[in-house]
């Protein structure tokens, strides 16, 4: 089952894209532009959500709604 996971992006001093997430503890992800932060964000959070729900159910993920807006990020 799909859910929504809110995470915050900054792009750092050195230039690269930090991505972390007040909902799950853990998530930590850096790449050199937003596409590839997003990407190993993915993975990460697969992975620690594979790993919680062997312990707990993850209540806390809201599911996908049949409606919702998505940031496109878009470049020239």
């Amino acid at each position: 089952m799909e859910r929504l996971l809110n995470i915050h992006i900054e792009k750092l001093p050195e230039g690269v894209y930090l991505a972390t997430s007040d909902e799950l503890q853990g998530l930590v992800a850096q790449g050199q532009t937003v596409a590839e932060t997003l990407e190993i964000a993915r993975d990460v959070a697969c992975k620690l959500i594979e790993a919680q729900s062997q312990e707990q159910e993850l209540d806390y993920l809201q599911p996908i709604a049949e409606q919702f807006n998505y940031p496109l990020v878009v470049g020239q």
